[in-house]
């Protein structure tokens, strides 16, 4: 049975790739390949991408994974297998693991999330140069708050798309190891204080007291506090970051006393929608009753 081209050209286009750095291919990477290489591997005219695509997974190691999410699919490309956790943030470039992720990385929570939070950030908008107002708070957190429903149910776990506010991806750090391969993640830092703007993405209130109390030996006060400042939110989230290391009775005054030098000029709010309160007078903070 006589040959065909492409047949002859797989131990080029194997070699090819298996000398790649890169072993995560979206659609667009394997075109700019077939293109480039076609006539030096003296494939036929007439084959298509999608058939060069097809020959690699039926008969060497590229393999085609497909994320079902609800605002559009994404398919990426492998040649051979690749960490899962790497694999995932191939998804959207840029983007890096946040919330209950990055707190089950961090050893913050003692809990196996099934859902896995990736964040991938905005573009810069202009700031509000209005002053908050008492009234605009009050009335913003009796609201639920809007979360992303752009979603990937894949077997045992899902995956959520973020679309997070431009920081210049602040406290992001980047970790290799080899179960995870490469990987970009908030620090302990960074996620302490996502998970008390986003509680909802980080198991709820408690699972966020138990994380702080899970972090006393992994945290830097000082740096969250300056992290704080340079995301500079437009709420005062300072007073939950100080609630929450309160009452996680682990940190010392001094420690604490890091946050209460930010001014406290509002009242505000643990979370949204929030049915029956408590009050916190040291920081001028509504909670759920029975909470704290």
């Amino acid at each position: 049975m006589a040959q065909t081209r492409i047949s002859i050209a797989k131990p080029d286009i194997v070699r090819f790739f298996e000398n790649k750095t890169e072993k995560i291919f979206d659609l667009h990477d394997i075109r700019k390949i077939f293109h480039e290489n076609h006539t030096f591997w003296r494939l036929a005219m007439s084959m298509s991408c999608n058939t060069f695509i097809d020959y690699l997974i039926k008969n060497a190691k590229l393999k085609k994974e497909i994320f079902s999410f609800s605002y559009r699919p994404v398919t990426i490309y492998t040649w051979g297998e690749v960490p899962f956790y790497e694999l995932l943030l191939a998804i959207k470039p840029k983007s890096y693991f946040s919330h209950y992720t990055a707190m089950y990385f961090h050893g913050l929570t003692e809990q196996i999330p099934k859902t896995i939070y990736i964040n991938f950030e905005q573009e810069p908008k202009p700031r509000s140069k209005g002053k908050l107002v008492q009234g605009n708070i009050d009335f913003a957190f009796k609201c639920a708050t809007r979360l992303s429903n752009n979603i990937a149910e894949n077997p045992g776990y899902t995956i959520r798309l973020l679309n997070g506010m431009q920081t210049e991806n602040a406290g992001v750090i980047g970790l290799v190891s080899e179960e995870r391969g490469k990987i970009q993640l908030t620090d302990v830092e960074r996620t302490l204080i996502d998970i008390v703007v986003r509680p909802e993405y980080s198991g709820g209130p408690f699972e966020v007291l138990k994380a702080y109390k899970l972090a006393k030996d992994k945290v830097s006060v000082n740096r969250l506090s300056a992290l704080l400042k340079k995301i500079n939110y437009v709420y005062p989230y300072h007073q939950v970051i100080g609630f929450y290391l309160d009452n996680a009775g682990v940190y010392k005054d001094s420690q604490i006393d890091l946050i209460r030098k930010i001014d406290i000029k509002y009242d505000f709010y643990l979370m949204h929608k929030m049915v029956e309160t408590s009050y916190s007078k040291k920081w001028r903070l509504y909670f759920p009753k029975g909470f704290g």
